[in-house]
């Protein structure tokens, strides 16, 4: 199986990270996130963002549709 350029593996797991952090602001009342560490996910997402475009646009073609389309084997 091909693996992804690290940039665009970066993103895919950033992504999941910050989506996790997120369902627990959303629905866990005991978590409390600091405002550092706040900025500091924001600081990195847009890092992370930056380099997602300026990877080859066909890496990202194929990531878009590596996380779109159901995988059959």
């Amino acid at each position: 199986m091909r693996r992804f350029p690290q940039d665009i593996q970066d993103f895919g797991n950033l992504f999941v990270t910050l989506q996790e952090r997120r369902h627990e602001a959303d629905y866990e009342p005991t978590v409390r996130f600091t405002r550092s560490e706040v900025l500091s996910d924001i600081d990195l997402a847009e890092s992370t963002m930056g380099k997602l475009s300026s990877s080859p646009v066909a890496d990202r073609r194929a990531f878009s549709a590596y996380v779109l389309l159901k995988l059959r084997l």
